[in-house]
């Protein structure tokens, strides 16, 4: 009996251990959305007992899919210590164009969504060498993308709403459902943030997204293609980008003009709410994921009690503000 009671006071010693092992190793900034999702959603079950249920939040995760995706290729640009201004017209290049394809016949239809997610690969390009190779700021090569897309998708419609309809393949990945009841939306996020995690903790890319966003320059006299990274982290997010437009097409059975103006300020927030460093090379994805679930879940408290829309942005900004306060203090301490 002593002999078991040891053994189990061992063992208890053990997994004791490594949980506080696992907790010292987490970044305690991943832990504050968590929190702070447990905390809107008591808020959240105060106001309607439906807040809680599987139906309501499967439903806020299918919503978040959309900007998860966005924030994914937002997150990778982050930990360079570039920001992509781009997003809200990149967004609408990919749904716009993807739409457009369909009027192509079954082939445009069959090629509507490498169509729609390849032009959002070209802008992001576009940026990537502005900022690598012209060594333009990314705050201004991005937003001069932006507006370069913003003319030529009005070029491309006359000025009149895009009258195309989306695709049946971009209909079925954005609201059908396809696994145990899972949208297909989600599943989409799931592939792309398995892919994002894969690329930046088991590869030599992402070693090196992390690298330049520390040091860039030691990341150079290291050896590493720092420009090739750079152009082709951006490209990444424009694709990424763009794939949430295809999305959102899909979703509303077209496109619009303005369907990407609401993704920009949300994206970084989630980003950065999830711990990333708004200065680069400090980051994790499942933050990402936390900080995106908290921000469609206030987008949801925010819309029930009838905040209008630029109390919403003055919140985004509110949070990215006192983010890059807190990471811009943590990062001078640790140098």
């Amino acid at each position: 009996m002593d002999d078991a009671r040891g053994d189990a006071r061992r063992g208890g010693g053990v997994l004791g251990r490594r949980v506080r092992a696992f907790t010292q190793r987490m970044d305690r900034t991943i832990l504050w959305p968590f929190a702070c999702i447990a905390v809107v959603l008591v808020v959240g079950s105060l106001h309607s007992s439906s807040f809680l249920s599987p139906e309501y939040l499967l439903q806020q995760l299918k919503v978040a899919s959309f900007l998860g995706v966005i924030a994914t290729g937002a997150m990778i640009v982050i930990l360079l210590g570039q920001i992509d201004l781009s997003v809200p017209w990149v967004v609408a290049v990919g749904g716009m164009m993807a739409t457009a394809a369909t009027g192509w016949g079954s082939v445009g239809s069959a090629l509507a969504i490498p169509v729609g997610v390849g032009c959002g690969l070209a802008l992001g390009l576009v940026n990537g060498a502005g900022v690598a190779y012209l060594r333009i700021p990314s705050m201004v090569v991005t937003l001069a993308v932006n507006a370069v897309a913003q003319g030529l998708m009005i070029v491309h419609t006359g000025g009149f709403s895009p009258q195309d309809a989306s695709s049946p393949a971009m209909r079925f990945i954005a609201t059908g459902q396809t696994v145990l009841g899972i949208p297909n939306a989600l599943l989409v996020w799931v592939v792309v943030g398995i892919a994002a995690v894969f690329l930046l903790t088991r590869t030599t890319f992402g070693r090196t997204v992390y690298a330049i966003g520390n040091r860039e320059r030691a990341a150079y006299l290291s050896g590493a293609r720092t420009r090739i990274v750079v152009m082709s982290a951006f490209a990444l997010a424009g694709g990424l980008s763009a794939l949430g437009g295809v999305l959102l097409a899909g979703y509303a059975s077209k496109a619009a003009q303005a369907m990407g103006d609401p993704y920009l300020l949300p994206a970084i927030a989630a980003v950065v709410l999830g711990g990333t460093s708004i200065l680069g090379g400090r980051g994790s994805y499942i933050g990402t994921v936390a900080g995106v679930i908290l921000i469609t879940l206030l987008q949801s408290i925010l819309s029930v009690t009838q905040m209008p829309e630029y109390g919403r942005h003055v919140t985004y900004g509110v949070v990215i503000i006192a983010m890059l306060l807190v990471y811009g203090r943590g990062r001078r301490a640790s140098d």
